[in-house]
């Protein structure tokens, strides 16, 4: 968690540090990822059980406190399995570097890439579809600045050779999410034909 604010106030240096530190998966999905990844979950729960969705015309949807702890948890298993995947897709995409790192520090580099998009999950505390999807893209372009930033160091490469490697991963990245998208977006009207 000391990596967070770092990571907002002064990238270069963090990402640096994050690649010095030796961190084990299992470290970091539990002091990191864990953390992280339920911040937009339970204010997601909170927000659709307790206030709404409101799509801005007027109507009003909430969830049942079943179906919201229903979708949450499989919310939550979705975004640890992306951090897992985007890791997998770092580490593939090093294998023509000398200094490819391992599978796990690949994942540990993933998990804080993503921490912008775990954080903006807060305005889902009052879920506004246009307030959710600005909080959503800002965090994202964040979210690829930080991987531009990051992978260079990450992977003892130039500058030039990070913007090849950080635009592919940022291509099946968005991929990746594309499908986490879609699978939340089949979830909630599962859900709310559970409503």
């Amino acid at each position: 968690m000391n990596h967070v604010w770092g990571l907002f106030s002064h990238p270069d240096r963090e990402m640096q540090v994050i690649h010095s530190e030796n961190e084990t998966v299992s470290h970091h999905y539990t002091h990191h990822v864990l953390a992280m990844a339920a911040v937009p979950v339970v204010c997601a729960f909170i927000g659709t059980t307790q206030i709404g969705w409101n799509f801005g015309d007027g109507n009003v949807v909430r969830l049942s406190l079943l179906t919201g702890l229903l979708l949450a948890v499989v919310f939550y298993a979705l975004m640890l399995a992306g951090v897992a995947v985007m890791g997998r897709v770092i580490w593939w995409m090093a294998r023509n570097y000398p200094q490819r790192p391992p599978l796990g520090r690949c994942m540990v580099f993933a998990g804080y890439v993503a921490t912008p998009m775990f954080l903006s999950g807060i305005v889902a505390l009052y879920p506004l579809v246009w307030l959710c999807a600005l909080a959503g893209a800002a965090a994202l372009c964040y979210t690829i600045y930080l991987l531009y930033v990051g992978i260079p160091p990450f992977l003892g490469i130039t500058r030039d050779e990070g913007v090849s490697v950080a635009s592919s991963t940022l291509a099946i990245g968005v991929l990746v999410l594309e499908v986490l998208l879609a699978a939340t977006v089949i979830l909630w009207g599962y859900g709310y034909r559970l409503f």
